[in-house]
């Protein structure tokens, strides 16, 4: 049965992940493709530089709720599987990862999407809402700081699998967790955070170079 529960977690990543919530918010109401425009990138920072804070807030409900959606049936459908000895918090990883997968590369979208950050963020709502609230706040101090939310991104998910396992191991929750499982939940971690950090490659590249735009410049439409 856990063979069975993390196939479905990470179907249910997968294709809840695909669901772009930038290119069909850009596309009904604007009549284009977001990735057309500014980065390119199909993500909250490229909507609200090119398409302004109705389309941004719209992505950003829709690719937090997907990522909380498809980690809380992941528990749901693990627990009804495997009884109360089910490891929520690994299924929701996996969840968790095939959502980033869905999101960076949609099944539905031609598999040209976002970097996954809000979706990386947004699993921690129903994993671990204290490690949410930490990263939150280093997201914003750091963007506050240096108005770059590229940097803020990817330190946040850096920090991400550390805080995961200081909270399961000093601060425990709904489950009781052994080293052992401590250990595999730090490394999907870290798999869904290399993700991430792996697809600001570019913003890297431009914050070394000096030309990675700050948070609040705008980016006439190409």
């Amino acid at each position: 049965m856990l063979a069975l529960s993390l196939l479905i977690a990470a179907a249910l990543g997968y294709l809840l992940g695909s669901i772009n919530s930038a290119i069909l918010t850009v596309r009904v109401l604007k009549h284009e493709d977001v990735r057309k425009f500014g980065s390119g990138n199909a993500g909250l920072t490229n909507t609200l530089r090119c398409f302004g804070k109705l389309c941004a807030l719209i992505t950003l409900i829709g690719d937090l709720a997907k990522g909380v959606v498809a980690v809380f049936l992941s528990e749901i459908i693990g627990t009804a599987l495997q009884g109360p000895s089910a490891d929520l918090y690994l299924l929701g990883c996996v969840a968790g990862c095939f959502a980033i997968i869905g999101h960076v590369f949609p099944l539905y979208h031609g598999f040209k999407g976002g970097k996954g950050v809000l979706v990386g963020v947004s699993i921690f709502l129903v994993l671990d809402w204290r490690v949410f609230c930490v990263l939150i706040v280093i997201f914003a101090a750091i963007l506050a700081v240096s108005k770059y939310v590229s940097l803020a991104s990817i330190i946040s998910a850096c920090l991400c699998p550390f805080l995961t396992a200081l909270a399961q191991y000093l601060l425990p929750m709904r489950q009781t967790y052994s080293f052992g499982q401590i250990g595999v939940h730090f490394a999907l971690t870290v798999v869904m955070a290399g993700m991430i950090v792996f697809m600001h490659r570019s913003n890297i590249q431009r914050l070394r170079d000096g030309t990675e735009r700050r948070f609040g410049e705008k980016k006439e439409r190409q």
